[in-house]
């Protein structure tokens, strides 16, 4: 009759710890708030989707010209074309100080293309890298691959792309690796000359990291729409995963331009300012 109570008190303590742990999980997730890697992730998406604008915009330019919509009253970054090498290519310098650029952002260093044809045409693969660019004062590197893959089934161009990213933050002197995989689609405005009618839809995934050791992966589910007439992405869904943590939903609105976004966490959503 002993054994038979002692058997029974050692099964209530074992649901009694049991319940407290998931109890305690729950709390933990419940009062999970951080929207870090959120930011982190949306800082990266901006400044390396960025860099096909501002590589777009070289393309057009010849050499000695000044970027023509990043330029304000101090000429932001200066255009060299050289048609000599194999693959051609483009460097684009904002100088050794900061600049103030016309979306309102601080650049300088250099963003070096490489190119194999035209922007438009099917099959061109451009490729690029930086030297010591920094955007706000936080330092890009590493590298991205944009491939023209011609028209799709709705007659749209598009490019498949992909980065592998390494950011030191200003503000922290953190830094985030990021790596993507992306589709990107020329959904408005290509058959015209303005750059500021054209928008671009993307899809695709990728992953990060932050100094600390946190790490996610991301997943589009809503195409991100890349109005360049707006400074920021102005539409879309991506789903992010934390290693350990919950799932984070970050929408960036319905169409209207600004620079805020929200995420979700547990049914609680909070509300973020992009870079």
């Amino acid at each position: 009759m002993k054994k038979q109570t002692l058997k029974l008190g050692l099964a209530a303590i074992a649901l009694t710890v049991s319940l407290f742990a998931v109890s305690c999980q729950r709390d933990k997730l419940s009062q999970d708030q951080d929207t870090e890697m959120a930011n982190d992730n949306s800082l990266s998406e901006f400044v390396y989707d960025d860099i096909d604008q501002i590589a777009d915009d070289a393309s057009t330019k010849q050499t000695g010209e000044n970027l023509g919509n990043y330029k304000t009253s101090s000429n932001c970054a200066v255009v060299t074309h050289d048609t000599l090498s194999s693959p051609k290519s483009i460097t684009v310098d904002f100088g050794a100080t900061n600049c103030l650029c016309n979306d309102g952002r601080y650049r300088k260093g250099q963003i070096l293309i490489t190119y194999t044809g035209k922007y438009a045409d099917s099959g061109t693969i451009r490729t690029i890298s930086f030297n010591n660019y920094h955007v706000n004062n936080n330092h890009i590197m590493g590298s991205k691959t944009v491939e023209n893959m011609g028209k799709n089934a709705n007659n749209q161009t598009y490019f498949d792309i992909d980065v592998n990213g390494l950011i030191i933050k200003a503000t922290t002197s953190d830094s985030v690796i990021w790596n993507s995989n992306r589709v990107r689609t020329w959904v408005q405005g290509e058959g015209t000359p303005s750059w500021a009618d054209d928008i671009y839809h993307i899809s695709g995934s990728g992953n990060g990291q932050r100094a600390n050791g946190n790490t996610w992966t991301m997943n589009i589910i809503q195409p991100l729409v890349k109005d360049l007439s707006c400074n920021w992405i102005s539409a879309g869904v991506i789903e992010l995963q934390p290693t350990g943590k919950a799932l984070r939903t970050i929408n960036f609105g319905n169409g209207n331009c600004d620079n805020q976004a929200t995420v979700t966490i547990n049914g609680g959503t909070y509300t973020i300012t992009l870079n």
